[in-house]
């Protein structure tokens, strides 16, 4: 995949793996943006029947972003770290518990979008930001529409989802008002016997710059 600023350019290149063991699957997704910034989101879950986050390990540093992160969350245990580094080079780790939901979806929101039923109605996730060593909020989940994509020379159904943050109550007025609300992600997810996320678009972490991020070769139909 190749990430776009909002003006079309080419600003990063995306990397993805996927590992499986036993019953734990581990993805490792990384954004190597043309200025030398860096993205770097490893997760591991289990899919018995339904998805559980095992871990996940969230990293951004560079010019790209306003402030590094670098937050992980292990979910079993509830325990979540901040790592941050002061004007002085010296790195500070706080770990603190938090009572995590059973739905949190840090880092595998577009595996679930793989998997749910065509025509799905709205559902909701949990979602662990990485501000103030860590804040739940609801992620609410809309299929939007139907759109033709073309891959590779290919005409492809895809559908539209809506990923909507609801941060709730006095949250949501206070980021309202400083500007931090984040904003809709958009993501279109190929149809068939074999679906895949074709595009993405949102903010990487819930805050920052506009990214689009698409497989080498997609366009959409005029």
């Amino acid at each position: 995949m190749v990430a776009r600023s909002e003006a079309g350019q080419i600003i990063a290149n995306v990397e993805f793996s996927q590992a499986v063991q036993s019953d734990q699957v581990t993805m490792h997704v990384i954004y190597r943006f043309v200025d030398g910034s860096i993205d770097d989101e490893e997760t591991t879950y289990t899919q018995q029947g339904t998805f559980r986050l095992v871990r996940n390990h969230h990293i951004q540093k560079g010019p790209f972003f306003s402030k590094p992160v670098d937050f992980t969350v292990e979910a079993a245990t509830g325990i979540v770290t901040s790592r941050t580094i002061d004007k002085n080079g010296k790195m500070h780790v706080e770990s603190k518990h938090i009572k995590l939901p059973d739905d949190l979806a840090n880092g595998f929101v577009g595996t679930l979008l793989l998997n749910v039923p065509h025509n799905t109605a709205p559902f909701r996730v949990g979602m662990l930001a990485p501000v103030v060593g860590g804040r739940l909020i609801r992620l609410l989940i809309s299929p939007e529409e139907e759109q033709t994509v073309q891959l590779s020379g290919r005409s492809l159904k895809a559908t539209v989802f809506r990923v909507h943050p609801e941060l709730g109550g006095i949250v949501s007025m206070i980021a309202r008002l400083l500007g931090f609300q984040p904003k809709d992600v958009m993501v279109w997810v190929l149809e068939g016997e074999e679906p895949a996320v074709a595009v993405v678009v949102g903010q990487l972490g819930g805050s920052g710059p506009v990214v689009s991020a698409d497989l080498v070769g997609t366009s959409f139909d005029k």
